[in-house]
């Protein structure tokens, strides 16, 4: 019943959240484009597909390792997404399947029963597997009751969830029962999944532990840190840290830390930093830039320094005089990092979760987040322990603490010790995922 009355005020609302999509449309053009998918009307070519949902960029990123998985396996995939961004990376990560027709893109449907069902007709899926945490009421519901069988991959229960549907009577709690598997992230989501029902729980890790490191961006990196002497823990060599992943409301606060990082290394004698900044959001690209120039940073652009092949333009400026290197471009970020001796990542300053902090691990970088980091409890909480994640609740607490890492070559081998056991620890879990997947789909 409370589904019922749930879309029927998707019905009601329905022109608003139109409206909201064009208007967005403004921004990103792909908001207006492929309507037709968000009322069911999905590709068709696909013969009983996996049907994969990852609702955002990270998200599909996450996944990535385990849609290869599926398609090594043999399985054709379907996927959807909420976000033009995220439908951008899916196209650009399997772009080679796409093209032998083993795999389509498209936007999920709206919480609308009728195209839902539309979209189940004409993909026909072996079964559906959601990542991360998806609780649209509608679109599982429909999943089920078409019989479709419905799985969660990368599947976590923040705690700040929890509060929240507690808060709401407890209804979006009791939609994680349509799930029949739930492949979660560690032990501590696993028993919050037991605890509001779901029956098959299964602790098979985190796929981005899996991604690839691109070899093209770290040898790129390399190729730059030699000319320009940067970063390196050798005494006079001058420090690269990183803020990546970025958002409203931190920039101000990263520009105070870039200040107080500048100042400590000047008094101990050091090289300035060259501080590699890559925000969230590609529509931000222009107004940061505005922002750090403002505040008296000699910035860089990326787009503007280097070329397709991240090899330095004939009219490149020399890095020795630039504060920043504004990262303005997508699907870069193993460049990005390569180029740090530390990094920082966004969303943790804001009351918003953190990014994904994984990457950076990848890498073997010391990794520093703020106050808020619910969104990554995993690994966060088993990367706190091992002492290879640092939060810090002020800016204060974090400069100083990239000002230590930054000028002591003992602290700064201890903390990528650190990284690379956690990273090796943490590995393996595509595989996990397809141990109890792949029986699961061949009994359907």
């Amino acid at each position: 019943m409370l589904i019922g009355v749930y879309e029927m005020l998707w019905y009601l609302l329905l022109p608003v959240f139109l409206l909201f999509l064009w208007k967005r449309g403004q921004r990103e053009p792909l908001y207006r484009a492929h309507w037709a998918e968000r009322f069911g009307a999905a590709p068709t070519e696909l013969d009983r597909p996996v049907w994969v949902h990852s609702a955002s960029m990270g998200e599909m990123r996450g996944a990535a390792p385990l849609v290869r998985a599926l398609l090594a396996a043999g399985y054709p995939v379907f996927i959807t997404t909420l976000t033009p961004a995220g439908r951008t990376a899916a196209h650009a990560l399997f772009a080679e399947a796409v093209a032998a027709q083993r795999l389509r893109v498209s936007y999920v449907p709206l919480e609308l029963g009728w195209a839902v069902r539309r979209l189940i007709r004409r993909v026909r899926p072996r079964a559906a597997v959601m990542t991360e945490i998806d609780t649209w009421p509608v679109l599982l519901a429909t999943i089920r009751r078409q019989g479709v069988p419905l799985a969660m991959a990368n599947a976590q229960y923040p705690k700040k969830s929890i509060v929240r549907d507690r808060q709401w009577g407890g209804f979006r709690a009791g939609i994680f029962q349509a799930y029949e598997l739930v492949l979660c992230k560690s032990e501590t989501h696993a028993q919050r999944f037991r605890d509001v029902g779901c029956e098959r729980v299964v602790i098979a890790g985190e796929t981005r532990f899996d991604l690839p490191v691109s070899p093209q961006q770290i040898a790129a990196a390399l190729a730059l840190l030699a000319p320009w002497q940067l970063a390196t823990a050798a005494p006079g060599r001058r420090p690269v840290l990183c803020f990546a992943s970025a958002i409203v409301g931190e920039d101000e606060q990263f520009i105070d830390a870039i200040r107080q990082v500048q100042a400590g290394l000047q008094a101990a004698g050091l090289p300035p930093p060259l501080v590699v900044y890559v925000p969230r959001s590609p529509q931000r690209f222009d107004a940061v830039v505005q922002l750090f120039e403002a505040a008296g940073l000699r910035v860089a652009r990326r787009s503007c320094m280097l070329d397709a092949a991240l090899q330095p333009t004939p009219d490149a400026p020399d890095m020795s005089g630039i504060d920043v290197l504004m990262g303005d471009s997508l699907g870069e970020m193993y460049f990005y990092l390569a180029l740090s001796q530390v990094v920082v990542v966004g969303a943790s300053f804001v009351p918003l979760g953190a990014h994904n902090v994984i990457e950076p691990l990848a890498l073997k970088k010391p990794v520093m987040v703020g106050p808020s980091i619910w969104g990554i409890e995993y690994p966060g909480v088993e990367a706190l322990a091992a002492s290879v994640l640092q939060q810090h609740m002020t800016i204060a607490s974090l400069s100083a603490a990239l000002l230590q890492l930054l000028t002591s070559p003992t602290d700064y081998a201890r903390a990528i010790d650190g990284a690379e056991a956690f990273y090796a620890e943490h590995g393996g879990a595509t595989a996990k995922h397809m141990a109890t997947l792949v029986p699961w789909l061949e009994a359907r």
